[in-house]
């Protein structure tokens, strides 16, 4: 029986993780190894001689009882990853991409209502992209992508120091993204991600066409994505990490050695391997052992 680490993480915004919260979680894990990994932000058990994962995290929740702290439970061997793939938008960034660009014709609130329902897997992805989509032609391509990228889109806190890290420890990054290449070419320049695979928006006289290049990268093509990436670099599925929100990612996130819901919508987050709800992106290096002092700022 292989052994567990028991993570507690906080947002670094509000770092609860203190030695009264730890003594409280150690009551349930009595006799495992308390590592502190960043003070006041995450801390770690290491059990032995435990198989269930969720009755150890259903315990530690209960000892924690309202602290707004992620508590998960992964294995030991194999938890550095040497493959991060991760989705884009509501992930990465702060934002919605297609919900940015329909606000240059004022349609945010009718196409950010169709996303909501595409990411809660209440609608196919594709046909909700197609509909979306379509919803913006006659915008003029160039200028309205740089303004949203300059305007409008955030990076999730956490992300660069989760690419720069993973990848200074030999992992390879890849954005995977239902949105566009016209997004994720910047964004995965931004972060240091070795590349970016997305749709492509098609303009016709330097205006947006209202379509998308098909076939569509949605649920299936991001699965496809992993397999490839682990046949390519010759790892195992376990060496694997992906992370997302929505439910066009649950593929994804399955098929992973590790599967984070970060800020997921509620079905993702129930199915996903581990949660994350209160952490930021520096989360997943928590859940892979890093401490502070290992983290590369990025």
């Amino acid at each position: 029986m292989s052994a567990l680490a028991a993570v507690l993480i906080a947002n670094p915004n509000e770092p609860v993780v203190d030695a009264a919260l730890v003594m409280k979680a150690a009551q349930v894990v009595q006799g495992a190894e308390v590592r502190m990994l960043d003070g006041g932000v995450a801390a770690e058990f290491i059990v032995e001689g435990e198989s269930d994962r969720r009755a150890l995290r259903r315990r530690l929740l209960g000892a924690i009882e309202r602290a707004p702290v992620d508590v998960a439970v992964v294995a030991v061997e194999g938890r550095r990853k040497r493959l991060l793939i991760a989705d884009m938008d509501s992930t990465m960034i702060e934002q919605e991409c297609l919900d940015e660009l329909a606000a240059g014709l004022g349609l945010k609130d009718k196409v950010a209502a169709i996303t909501e329902r595409a990411m809660r897997g209440e609608i196919e992805f594709e046909p909700a992209l197609r509909e979306r989509v379509a919803l913006l032609k006659g915008l003029p391509a160039a200028e309205t992508i740089a303004d949203v990228l300059d305007q409008r889109i955030t990076l999730t806190p956490g992300g660069l120091a989760l690419v720069a890290t993973m990848r200074a420890n030999g992992a390879y990054a890849a954005l995977v993204s239902g949105g566009f290449t016209a997004f994720t070419e910047a964004v995965a320049a931004k972060l240091g991600f070795d590349e970016n695979r997305a749709n492509v928006l098609e303009v016709e006289a330097d205006l947006l066409a209202g379509r998308v290049v098909e076939p569509i990268l949605g649920r299936d093509a991001k699965l496809a994505a992993l397999n490839d990436l682990i046949k390519a670099k010759g790892l195992d599925r376990t060496d694997t990490l992906a992370v997302g929100d929505g439910a066009n990612d649950l593929a994804m996130l399955g098929g992973a050695g590790l599967g984070v819901a970060y800020h997921a919508k509620p079905a993702v987050a129930e199915a996903a391997h581990v949660r994350i709800d209160h952490g930021d992106l520096s989360a997943l290096l928590y859940l892979q052992g890093y401490t502070s002092d290992e983290i590369v700022s990025g």
